[in-house]
């Protein structure tokens, strides 16, 4: 029996995105900066996937910046931003943030821009009132995860975006976990900059996107050709692009449905285990991503860490993840789990399950029956305790 539950690593690609991936691969390959046939016709495809992908978030499909991945995206709204100034400013992000926020801004902070990293309380929360109180005449850019992937915790992203347009602040976030599950609506969301990732919403791996709000002004981290609106440069790669734009248009249809399909399967997962003693819940379990549940190992130690939960599922054939997926190779605390107030022991025991369209009933229960089993093997005397 296998049981896939990393879908926040990412999501297999669903069959009408490999059908369609294969089409355009065999009929519309051609460049599209071409003007003849060929590449006005990959053209035409690069155009439907930018509308289709602007309409998972209500956004117009000018807006739309077509990225290899979210990483990428998440570097070009804090980058394109900061190299538009010739002296350091300030920026602020969140203590939770993913590396592909936390690591641009590490590298601002060298060139000598002064960086605030908000806290967040026990459940990884962003105060609205920290933001406020911490923006300065020069702050020209804040960034606050939507929805952080290690332990699901959604930030009040509507409070903080309005704090900043309100103080005449850029505001970009993260939202590549969120979109395609949760409704995100671009036309009311007061966000300037927002990142979005293909293969988190069951699309190819290598796209994402960045929404950038009409008016504003980025320095492209690529210089050539000039595609994407001049802040992209380099031959779109349409299938990959196309596979984005069907995975995007199936996930807002389908987003009435599997969202609360996922929130009770996740509901269920978290009471099947609430009465597993060493197993705590980590991140707000009201403020919650759908399909995320995470837990930290107490009293593990070094001993039981996150890695070796996700070793000893992994034989019995099911997938999670040792807290974020691009940690995992790693065994130190988990800094989310540590800016949250845990300590280095706990934040080392960091476990992270993720639900997806083919999970089941089923695979909840089961999945519950072998994670206790593995703790009351590994873990004995607290279980007893």
């Amino acid at each position: 029996m296998q049981i896939y539950l990393d879908y926040s690593a990412t999501t297999p690609p669903r069959k009408e995105v490999i059908a369609f991936m294969q089409d355009v691969l065999t009929q519309q390959w051609g460049n599209p900066s071409s003007l003849h046939e060929w590449g006005q016709r990959a053209a035409t495809v690069v155009e439907q996937a930018r509308m289709q992908v602007a309409g998972l978030i209500n956004a117009s499909a000018e807006s739309i910046i077509f990225t290899s991945g979210g990483t990428e995206a998440d570097n070009l709204a804090i980058m394109g931003i900061a190299r538009k100034y010739s002296t350091p400013h300030h920026i602020i992000i969140s203590s939770v943030e993913h590396s592909a926020i936390a690591e641009p801004v590490r590298l601002l902070q060298s060139w000598g821009w002064e960086v605030t990293r908000l806290p967040v309380d026990y459940q990884g929360r962003v105060n609205p009132n920290d933001l406020e109180d911490a923006l300065q005449p020069n702050t020209v850019l804040v960034s606050i995860i939507y929805g952080q992937s290690e332990i699901g915790t959604l930030q009040p992203i509507d409070t903080l975006s309005q704090i900043a347009r309100d103080r005449g602040v850029l505001f970009h976030t993260d939202a590549v976990q969120v979109a395609g599950r949760l409704p995100i609506d671009l036309q009311k969301l007061p966000v300037d900059l927002l990142s979005i990732s293909s293969h988190k919403i069951y699309g190819p791996q290598g796209a994402g996107a960045l929404y950038a709000r009409s008016g504003i002004e980025l320095v492209p981290l690529l210089l050539g050709g000039g595609q994407e609106l001049r802040l992209r440069s380099g031959t779109e790669a349409v299938p990959i692009i196309a596979g984005f734009g069907t995975a995007a248009e199936l996930a807002a249809a389908e987003l009435i449905t599997e969202t609360p399909r996922l929130i009770g399967l996740r509901d269920r997962l978290f009471d099947l285990l609430a009465d597993t003693p060493n197993l705590k819940p980590t991140g707000s379990r009201l403020h919650r991503l759908p399909h995320h549940l995470s837990f930290c190992v107490k009293g593990g130690g070094e001993r039981v860490t996150g890695k070796t939960l996700v070793r000893q599922l992994n034989l019995a054939g099911i997938g999670i993840s040792a807290g974020s997926a691009c940690h995992s190779g790693k065994l130190s605390p988990s800094p989310i789990l540590l800016a949250m107030g845990y300590s280095e022991s706990d934040a080392l025991g960091g476990i992270r399950l993720t639900l997806g369209r083919d999970t089941t009933e089923a695979d909840v229960d089961w999945t519950a029956i072998v994670l206790k089993q593995v703790l009351e093997r590994l873990l004995p005397q607290l279980v007893t305790a």
